[in-house]
């Protein structure tokens, strides 16, 4: 396992951490809700404790029309089996006494809906623990090694041209978020793929007053409360590409505005720092797992803003593409020839902001 620069500083320890399952189409709740059962038991299973907090994720409605779109959703979402309910302002002022719910606001809360077994993880245990499990496996893990070019012999890759020498390898498999197109071109090829920055802030810490994840996708705001008290806050993507790590303040800007206006407490908190993370974003807002036009070299990329809670479903599947060179049945509609038969998975409306 190459690693350009340290385990989880990438888009790993770059994001908002939230985990949930509730997404529209039969192709993404299959993958996700695989993923959310893998989290369920994963730190007893990697032995390591992931800090993951079931604490519900939260979906507000600021009008009539998304609100009608809400109920379609929650419909399609429990037809796969996954929990979904929705609740009127009363219910969520009640569930969450610090949000203004009167409807003078800009944007007044209608409704939302709720998936209660969404919550959140702390990323940074999530890489240490895959990392110190995977290490016991005996897989050699290589820090600030990048990959510079690839060993490719009739169409076949052979290994990997790096910055501390050539690996040679029988089978090359890519998870390089923010990055795909970039290392695609390295073998030849193009991936429909754009990178954005994406970003996100963090408060000083308080005492706990939120005990669950709220999300806006009309106002391009999302907020949970972190386990040392800071208010962890995130927006929509930039709206030029760019491998920046730090996006523009107009973005921070409407995120705050957003936020104070639900939550006007926190109009009194200082915020400590911001930062960007780099989302390789599909032109249907879905993931690639998939075989490339060079045998023997798999990419799983194009996630978007969803990777981080897909993290274990991804992997395993994953994992049994490239060991068999065959995807399985939750993998197989995520392949690279769906843009060329345009049996597209359009998820923009469940991934399109939040995280």
């Amino acid at each position: 396992m190459l690693e350009k620069g340290w385990i989880g500083g990438g888009n790993t320890g770059r994001n908002t951490t939230i985990i949930r399952s509730n997404y529209l189409w039969d192709e993404s709740a299959a993958i996700y809700e695989h993923a959310m059962k893998l989290w369920e038991g994963l730190s007893q299973e990697l032995n390591f404790n992931l800090m993951f907090s079931q604490r519900g994720v939260l979906t507000l409605a600021h009008s009539e029309h998304e609100l009608r779109e809400m109920r379609r959703r929650v419909e399609a979402i429990r037809l796969n089996g996954i929990d979904s309910d929705v609740l009127t302002p009363d219910e969520i002022k009640r569930l969450v006494p610090i949000m203004d719910t009167s409807p003078n606001l800009r944007y007044p809360v209608m409704g939302g809906f709720i998936q209660r077994r969404g919550g959140t993880a702390r990323h940074d245990a999530v890489a240490w623990g895959y990392a110190r499990a995977a290490d016991a496996r005996g897989v050699d893990i290589i820090q600030n090694c990048a990959v510079t070019g690839f060993r490719i012999d009739q169409g076949t890759v052979r290994g990997v041209e790096t910055t501390r020498g050539p690996i040679r390898a029988s089978k090359v498999a890519c998870v390089v978020a923010g990055h795909a197109g970039v290392v695609a071109e390295m073998a030849g090829f193009r991936l429909p793929v754009t990178s954005r920055p994406l970003q996100a802030l963090v408060s000083e810490p308080i005492k706990p007053i939120l005990d669950v994840v709220i999300m806006s996708n009309a106002v391009h705001m999302y907020v949970s409360q972190s386990d040392k008290g800071e208010m962890v806050l995130g927006a929509g993507t930039d709206s030029y590409n760019s491998y920046t790590q730090r996006g523009s303040m107009t973005v921070i800007e409407g995120m705050l505005a957003a936020a104070v206006e639900l939550f006007p407490c926190l109009s009194r908190l200082s915020m400590l720092r911001s930062w960007g993370g780099i989302v390789d974003t599909c032109p249907d807002a879905s993931p690639i797992i998939s075989r490339t036009p060079v045998r023997n070299l798999y990419f799983n990329c194009g996630w978007g803003t969803g990777g981080f809670k897909a993290t274990p479903g991804s992997g395993h599947v994953f994992a049994d593409l490239v060991a068999r060179d065959e995807p399985n049945a939750i993998a197989a509609p995520f392949s690279l020839d769906r843009f060329v038969g345009g049996y597209l998975i359009d998820e923009h409306g469940a991934a399109g902001v939040a995280h």
